[in-house]
């Protein structure tokens, strides 16, 4: 293969949305919080929070509500999300691993390819764990690893040093415009899951892993990023 594949040793994968569909548990646990605070939002408003941090998360859904905290209370009440949260996802299977995700994973691994999972989400490991992925990769970059929140490249950047490379030699998957944002900004080549309207900067765009090859994807890529540049 020419051109970018050649250089390509390894993948970054972010978790909601991309590997395993957990946004839906996010939604529950957020929505609960904010009927507990006395409002409510829309699943379309959720989608505004795909890629933030959960204090980030909070601070918009207390906009929405058009509500006031300290940080003390945001703090409380971010633990009480997250522990809802956890208790959701405790029950998550492999069967709850996107379409195609696995074999993918799979292929990657297969081609002598290195892996490591980028996401903003304190709960990444435990996910892992339930839906039995967590020995496909060789690092895990956590919300526990990083101190800076999407766009800002960081989680990225720490996932790539994990593996040993630098972010010209890794392809980044992410859902969320965010965080293509950032793996731009970090200087990686970047793969947008989901509709490419949503995911203009990407140098690739897919709808998932479902009946897709990691070497088919790399060919589609390198075409892609000559076109892109």
């Amino acid at each position: 293969m020419t051109g970018i594949p050649e250089r390509i040793k390894g993948c970054i994968f972010n978790l909601d949305g991309v590997i395993v569909d957990t946004a839906r548990y996010h939604y529950i646990s957020w929505r609960r919080l904010a009927n507990q605070l006395g409002f409510d939002f829309s699943e379309e408003q959720h989608q505004q929070l795909r890629g933030l941090s959960r204090m980030a998360s909070l601070e918009k859904i207390l906009e929405w509500g058009d509500m006031y905290m300290t940080e003390a209370e945001k703090l409380h009440w971010s633990d009480v999300k997250n522990n809802w949260y956890v208790e959701l996802i405790s029950n998550l299977k492999p069967g709850d691993v996107l379409p195609g995700a696995l074999l993918f994973l799979r292929q990657v691994r297969e081609a002598g390819m290195k892996i490591a999972l980028a996401s903003a989400s304190r709960s990444a490991r435990q996910v892992l764990i339930t839906t039995k992925l967590e020995t496909y990769f060789d690092a895990i970059i956590d919300g526990h690893s990083t101190r800076k929140a999407i766009p800002d490249p960081e989680c990225f950047i720490l996932a790539a040093l994990a593996i040993g490379f630098q972010p010209y030699e890794c392809i980044v998957f992410e859902d969320a415009a965010l965080g293509v944002l950032a793996g731009l900004a970090g200087g990686f080549h970047v793969v947008g899951i989901g509709n490419p309207d949503y995911l203009p900067k990407a140098h690739l765009v897919i709808p998932g892993f479902e009946n897709l090859s990691f070497p088919g994807m790399l060919a589609n890529f390198s075409e892609a990023s000559l076109t892109h540049s």
